[in-house]
């Protein structure tokens, strides 16, 4: 991706985010565009507006950390907003070269102690995923609770193509619109991690000609870490479901997320779980990996 319009995009993206007030300073009653002015920010961040509109036009090489955590700070970026912010600079300056891949990234496998891993938790949903949302491996429980993204050959067993291609998930999530800025905000930080990644931008591009809804919130250049929450969800099988989750990075596998599902205990959506189990070992719901081996 280029390296310069995402740090162009994004800067001037969370310029506008922040209203005068927020930084302590009077709105007026002349303003132009959404937003701190260029100027103000250079001030917040101590730095010359001429240097500050240098880095707004995407020249990040060579910038100190001391001025990255300034324009941080002055932006009121979140964690992910500075990490994202980070690896642009990283990126930018050429750090990034030795691990760069030159090529698609080789299909990573499972290794067996690891699926006797997932398979060791019954109770939930337990999977593993990439950046980009592929789904890599999973318990039973995981298979059926995602079943509809299975279904469809063309999803590719990628969470991000059934949220904005496949119909079904409208149905799968009733907060559909906040489970998309989720899956965008995903994948943008992984952008931010990994610009090289070809696999990436296919899908990137895929999404962005095929979705509108995708493209839209693509632009909108927002990051997040995604470890832990509620969500909802509705399955055909069960019905309603509200599940906490938690995502554990790992560390055998840097790039990869372990998530694993569950609901409080003695609650509906627990027994949902359960039917949900039930009705699973009736289905004999497969990962393409495996359909591909019978």
């Amino acid at each position: 991706m280029d390296n310069q319009a995402e740090v162009r995009e994004f800067l001037t993206s969370r310029r506008a985010k922040i209203i005068p007030e927020q930084a302590g300073l009077p709105s007026g009653s002349r303003r132009r565009v959404p937003g701190l002015r260029r100027s103000e920010v250079a001030a917040l961040a101590d730095v010359s507006v001429e240097y500050y509109a240098k880095l707004e036009r995407g020249n990040l090489a060579g910038v100190s950390p001391a001025v990255l955590e300034a324009v941080a700070r002055a932006l009121q970026l979140d964690d992910a907003e500075r990490a994202h912010l980070l690896n642009l600079a990283h990126a930018a300056d050429g750090s990034d070269a030795l691990t760069r891949p030159r090529r698609r990234t080789a299909q990573w496998k499972a290794h067996q102690s690891l699926q006797w891993v997932l398979d060791a938790v019954t109770a939930g949903p337990a999977f593993v995923r990439n950046g980009r949302m592929d789904l890599l491996a999973a318990n039973e429980l995981a298979r059926a609770f995602y079943a509809d993204v299975y279904a469809s050959a063309g999803n590719q067993a990628n969470l991000a193509r059934f949220q904005f291609l496949d119909p079904a998930s409208r149905r799968f999530y009733p907060d559909w619109d906040l489970a998309a800025d989720i899956a965008v905000a995903i994948l943008r930080t992984e952008a931010g991690r990994n610009p090289h990644d070809k696999d990436l931008h296919d899908l990137v591009g895929e999404l962005s000609t095929r979705s509108d809804a995708f493209r839209t919130r693509w632009g909108a250049h927002n990051v997040r870490h995604h470890g832990t929450g509620t969500k909802r969800f509705y399955h055909q099988a069960v019905g309603d479901l509200t599940l906490a989750y938690e995502g554990l990075e790992m560390a055998a596998a840097p790039g990869l997320t372990l998530t694993i599902y569950t609901a409080e205990p003695g609650s509906p959506n627990e027994e949902g779980l359960r039917l949900l189990a039930s009705w699973a070992a009736t289905q004999n719901v497969s990962s393409p990996a495996e359909q591909g081996a019978d």
